[in-house]
């Protein structure tokens, strides 16, 4: 067992920029955090905030040493992390976000287990709290097998070694060691990140003991730009490293692309005047949507007992939703990044700037 003593100093890690909506309830979150002894301070890496948060930040700051506010002008959220991280004065640094709520004892189950699984990296799955029917029906979604591909970092329940871990917690010196976040990467630096870390022999640690709750985007519309996005900035993930990090990232890609396929071969075959092409690509296009659909209707049967009638007869359009927008995502990173070298190609503003 591990001594107050033997305990290390912690670093919490925020990037932020305009979440005045959020901010004051996750400083407040972090200062009543249960700490069981630990020395902690916390660094919000804001990137030049003007809708009011930077007010708020200073008000707590005038309350509480423990918070740092660092600038991060580059206003993405690896530089942000890199920026928090290197200026950071813990042992340990616990990434955590601002819209997302944590249990009271949140940083200190993160160290228990990073000092008791011997792992590189530890979190926990998130969860979501659904205040209404579409909040079920989100939630329905994000924890599905047949959404997100059967990934145990979607399941709350799951406890073990996954691919990659929801936020994270590293000692420093690891992050260190690995170069820290790649700034390239404006999505999916933490997969990149934590396939870089599990390749060098490195282990990433799932635990349900660390709990959070995440506040997923509400519209389609958004939820679609934030899949699509992850979808397009996978593909240069692989060309740095030449390998997924899992083979399910490639299948909302198959699927997208086949339809495709099997669309042109009916439009070409119709145009050249060849039914045996034309028939190939109607041929193609059905045994795909009906084998999606059969899939759809069995993951969405699964839903009544769990998440009532509702759910299950709103989950197909969210399903959807997540597979073409990602699966579109990656095919159009496929052309993108493909056409030039990656260190030296800007991705479309569309593709780079976030937001909720």
């Amino acid at each position: 067992m591990t001594t107050a003593a033997q305990m290390p100093t912690v670093t919490v890690i925020v990037p932020c920029r305009n979440e005045r909506g959020h901010i004051r309830a996750l400083i407040t979150n972090l200062f009543s955090q249960d700490l069981g002894g630990l020395d902690c301070e916390f660094i919000i890496a804001d990137g030049l905030s003007d809708d009011g948060t930077r007010d708020i930040l200073r008000e707590f700051q005038d309350h509480d040493s423990r918070l740092r506010i660092v600038d991060n002008p580059r206003r993405t959220v690896p530089f942000a992390l890199n920026m928090a991280i290197r200026a950071a004065r813990g042992d340990v640094i616990v990434r955590m976000d601002a819209h997302t709520e944590y249990a009271s004892d949140y940083i200190r189950r993160s160290i228990e287990v990073l000092l008791e699984t011997g792992a590189d990296n530890v979190g926990g799955a998130p969860r979501i709290r659904a205040a209404n029917w579409w909040a079920r029906v989100l939630a329905a979604a994000y924890h599905s097998k047949f959404v997100v591909g059967g990934a145990a970092s979607h399941d709350e329940n799951y406890e073990g070694f996954v691919d990659s871990v929801f936020y994270g917690c590293w000692r420093k010196e690891t992050l260190e060691r690995l170069g820290l976040f790649d700034e390239f990467f404006v999505r999916n630096q933490d997969d990149e990140l934590n396939l870089r870390l599990t390749r060098a022999g490195g282990k990433v640690w799932q635990s349900r003991l660390i709990r959070s709750w995440y506040q997923p985007r509400t519209k389609l519309r958004s939820i679609w730009r934030q899949y699509h996005q992850y979808g397009f900035w996978k593909v240069p993930v692989i060309q740095k490293h030449g390998q997924p990090a899992s083979w399910r990232h490639l299948v909302p890609c198959a699927f997208v692309g086949a339809q495709l396929i099997g669309g042109l071969l009916a439009i070409t075959g119709l145009i050249a005047g060849s039914p045996g092409l034309n028939w190939a690509g109607v041929l193609l296009l059905a045994g795909v949507w009906m084998g999606y659909a059969g899939a759809l209707a069995a993951a969405s049967l699964a839903q009544v007992r769990s998440h009532g009638l509702l759910t299950a007869v709103c989950f197909p359009i969210v399903a959807a939703v997540y597979h073409y927008s990602y699966g579109l995502g990656f095919l159009r990173g496929l052309f993108y990044w493909t056409n030039s070298s990656r260190r030296n190609r800007v991705a479309p503003t569309a593709l780079v700037n976030l937001s909720r």
